[in-house]
């Protein structure tokens, strides 16, 4: 799916949360959309979302159907803003998935799984395609959990059945909320690897800048609901821009394998020599 955002901005409180954003996510790859706590990422993502109606621009996706893109001779789809899209419609294009996901009822795994393949359900509650909660489930890694209930599974367990969840809504444009929240580290490679080769229009909220820089081919740098940056890791991730957004200090290094910038953070309290710890007597 082709994305747009279009000189978007919101207000909350009487604050511009997302002030002027202006980018093209590559379309076909993983961006991660950057920056410090109360950056507006949540906001810029519930509005790529069509959750929120922009007071400012606009978010503008493709509206072809889907497999129609790159077909011989096609021609290029038109782009309409996303919160116009009928709410079926746009549920069948576009899966967000945000932090914090809790239920009081009594839910098995596959039945969260399932929750996905609403927009596709026809008026006598069918599913046209009733292997795609077992594909999502299979592609997250969490056939293995389908009999258990919701609310016995750890964090992480949880984070990785909200992904298959989104799969299952087969979705040309996904988005997610800090998606390696509760994961390992092993966890945590895994799911941006696989979803980096889903070859999907994606956004991602990380708060890891080093997993953006070794596995987001675009990043979006927000501060204070504006944008710092956009590009390839690579490029933007610089010890000035690490200094002016984040406020820290920092050397971009190249990984030996990868080729991939790695961010060494400097301390910048006084460096001594550390205490000997007092021996017994």
């Amino acid at each position: 799916m082709e994305l747009t955002i279009a000189r978007v901005g919101t207000q909350l409180g009487g604050r511009w949360v997302v002030d002027g954003v202006d980018a093209t996510p590559p379309a076909g790859a993983l961006t991660g959309l950057l920056g410090p706590n109360g950056a507006g990422k949540t906001t810029l993502l519930r509005l790529v979302a069509g959750l929120l109606v922009p007071q400012a621009g606009a978010v503008l996706v493709s509206d072809d159907e889907p497999g129609a893109a790159g077909a011989a001779g096609a021609v290029p789809s038109r782009q309409v803003p996303v919160h116009l899209l009928p709410r079926r419609h746009r549920a069948r294009r576009i899966a967000l998935l945000e932090q914090e996901s809790s239920s009081a009822v009594p839910l098995t795994v596959r039945d969260v799984v399932a929750l996905g393949r609403i927009p596709y359900r026809s008026w006598w509650g069918t599913d046209d395609d009733p292997a795609a909660v077992d594909r999502a489930l299979v592609a997250a890694e969490a056939a293995h959990l389908a009999d258990r209930a919701w609310a016995t599974l750890s964090g992480g367990e949880r984070q990785r059945v909200q992904i298959a969840r989104a799969l299952a809504q087969e979705p040309a444009l996904l988005l997610l909320d800090e998606p390696t929240n509760h994961l390992d580290v092993a966890a945590q490679l895994h799911l941006l690897a696989f979803v980096r080769n889903l070859r999907t229009t994606t956004v991602a909220a990380l708060h890891d800048l080093n997993l953006a820089a070794a596995f987001c081919e675009h990043v979006l740098v927000l501060s204070a609901g504006r944008l710092a940056a956009a590009g390839h890791p690579a490029d933007v991730l610089t010890p000035a821009l690490l200094r002016q957004v984040y406020g820290v200090e920092a050397e971009v290094l190249t990984h030996p394998r990868t080729g991939r910038p790695v961010i060494a953070f400097t301390d910048r309290s006084p460096v001594g020599p550390s205490p000997r710890p007092q021996e017994d007597r």
